[in-house]
């Protein structure tokens, strides 16, 4: 997942946009993003399974039209899964929920998308969605259009959903106009023209008579308080009225809290509903959004050979013509710059079990590797992959072992974090597995480097048998194509003009004829002071190592020198000493002799 870029960068503080998630997402909801992310980090190995959903890729991205509105009916749908959960546990707001009534508005418009397409996934998926048009209804009658975030001011249930809110609310909004009808009356059934209704603080709603009116109060009022100039009764309907008017606020708050969890019981109720719903928006998402990247940087869909069976011989062939690194093809179209040189990939579990990779740096070599690794992934994920042609097998893993990096919190050098990921991939991997391994053995000495990767090889060529890229800079592992017969050569290409080299990016069969390391460094800017000499201690090496080979194989045709070779060889003295030794009859103590003076004679 890190060294392929899958989700994140491989390198802290780079733009995300060199990940292969986003390069693929054009989903438009939350629930899509995350289900096209589990596809990528776990692609499917069910060829039925892989193959429906390159069906409804197939028919979105022949039907633009009708696929770009199926896309657009999925704007607006928010995120069924998190509005749900927060339902469940309780915490959903007035807003969370009118948002989930809002997002199920948009289905049927995306189930009348889903008709138009004959293929069977989407069908099945306009099956699965349910409209739940009850429980939007209901929703609806019950939030009013625009309510609070939080249910402590009221005002979030809607007119004519409860009589007795109704009711608070009328008294609380419309208690002037009710103390002025009681007035009125009570002037009406005492005859008294100058009797007020009246409210303070302390004493609550009150009836004011004056002194000269005193008489005339009726027996069911009861006296509250004296005055110089008046009297001041109370009445049971005022008393009742006054106890209404107080709790009216708190009694609304509290009704419409107990309506609202009845509202979000009853949703949470429909949950295994709404789960559905969600799952099957969130893949026609997905699958709109694949059709949509496979039409608009021309993919094509990946046959299968073989099924996942258990027999470990029925692995598959891998074919791809012209494939292309899907990210990096997209930034060097969004920049302008040259375009993306696509390359062939032959892999299989006889002839071309391990493609021994050379070329050098800067050539794309990496590139080539990941771009194996990433139309893979694709593939089984369902998708259309970026090639003019693929036939690939069902593979179990990809087993990536790219770039250099240490842990040094834990103790482990770079070199010790290359030598864990290489046992992993050599223990775990299988006969379907695909396996990339960049520069294995350069974290140490040369010769340490060489020995342990052309031991992966054969390991992997005699054990595993797993289909293998292995980019390297030891030409020596190119000789492996000569003893193994599932082992062959092949190299990136490079023309070499008058001002330096030109990287071609073309993968060809054979080995490289060397690695042009000086003219990589002159291209990072060294001083040219540094190239040049470098030139000339190369060519140095390259006379001492060609020297020592023909002493050594006398009368024969020099064979490429052992990379190690390039340091000062053995002085002739040194050499006839050791041929003359004769170790079968040397005791302990004459051989720690020779080893002193053999020393003494080098230095």
């Amino acid at each position: 997942m890190r060294n392929l870029e899958l989700i994140e960068p491989l390198f802290a503080g780079t733009d995300a946009g060199v990940t292969l998630f986003r390069g693929l997402d054009a989903t438009v909801t939350p629930m899509g993003k995350r289900l096209l992310r589990a596809w990528m980090l776990r692609p499917s190995i069910d060829q039925p399974e892989i193959e429906a959903r390159l069906d409804a890729v197939e028919a979105q991205v022949s039907d633009v039209m009708r696929r770009e509105e199926l896309r657009r009916s999925l704007e607006g749908v928010l995120d069924l899964e998190r509005l749900l959960s927060r339902v469940t546990l309780e915490t959903a707001n007035p807003r969370d929920v009118l948002a989930l009534a809002a997002s199920l508005a948009r289905i049927p418009k995306v189930r009348s998308g889903l008709a138009e397409f004959t293929a069977s996934r989407l069908a099945t998926l306009h099956g699965l969605i349910d409209e739940l048009a009850d429980l939007r209804g209901q929703i609806d009658q019950t939030i009013v259009e625009e309510p609070p975030l939080t249910l402590s001011d009221g005002g979030v249930i809607a007119t004519g959903v409860n009589q007795e809110l109704d009711g608070l609310r009328d008294l609380s909004r419309n208690s002037k106009q009710y103390l002025a009808q009681v007035e009125q009356r009570e002037r009406e059934r005492t005859g008294i023209g100058s009797l007020k209704v009246k409210f303070n603080s302390v004493f609550g709603y009150y009836i004011e008579i004056s002194k000269a009116n005193q008489h005339l109060a009726p027996t069911d009022y009861e006296r509250k308080q004296t005055l110089v100039n008046a009297e001041r009764y109370a009445t049971p309907e005022l008393k009742e009225y006054e106890s209404k008017i107080l709790d009216a606020q708190e009694k609304i708050v509290e009704i419409e809290r107990r309506l609202f969890a009845e509202l979000r019981t009853g949703i949470a109720a429909e949950a295994k509903r709404i789960r559905q719903t969600a799952l099957a928006l969130a893949e026609v998402d997905v699958l709109a959004s694949l059709a949509h990247v496979a039409a608009l940087h021309n993919y094509c869909r990946p046959k299968f050979t073989k099924k996942f069976t258990d027999n470990p011989e029925d692995a598959g062939d891998l074919e791809i013509v012209e494939g292309r690194h899907p990210v990096i093809e997209q930034q060097e179209l969004g920049a302008g710059s040259e375009r993306f040189v696509p390359n062939d990939l032959f892999l299989n579990s006889s002839t071309h079990n391990i493609v021994v990779l050379t070329g050098p740096n800067m050539g794309g070599k990496s590139t080539y590797l990941r771009q194996a690794a990433l139309i893979v992934i694709l593939a089984q994920m369902g998708s259309f992959v970026p090639a003019r042609s693929a036939r690939l097998g069902i593979v179990d893993r990809v087993f990536t072992r790219i770039g250099a990096s240490d842990n040094l919190a834990r103790g482990r050098s770079t070199f010790m974090v290359e030598m864990t990921e290489t046992a992993a991939i050599l223990h775990t991997a299988t006969r379907r597995s695909l396996i990339l391994l960049d520069e294995v053995g350069r974290g140490t000495a040369t010769y340490d480097g060489l020995a342990i990767a052309w031991a992966a090889i054969e390991y992997l060529h005699a054990r595993v048998r797993a289909k293998t890229l292995f980019a390297t800079h030891y030409f020596e592992l190119t000789e492996l194509a000569e003893q193994l017969s599932g082992v062959k050569n092949y190299h990136v290409s490079v023309k070499e003009t008058g001002g330096g080299v030109v990287f071609l990016r073309k993968v060809e069969p054979g080995a490289a004829d060397k690695s042009y390391g000086i003219e990589v460094a002159k291209l990072a800017g060294l001083p040219n002071e540094v190239v040049v000499r470098a030139r000339e201690v190369l060519a140095e090496h390259e006379t001492a190592e060609h020297r020592l080979s023909e002493h050594l194989t006398p009368g024969s045709a020099p064979e490429r020198p052992a990379q190690l070779t390039i340091f000062t060889p053995l002085s002739q003295p040194v050499l006839e000493k050791l041929r003359e030794a004769d170790l079968n009859r040397m005791t302990p103590l004459e051989a720690l002799n020779l080893l002193a003076e053999l020393k003494r004679q080098i230095e």
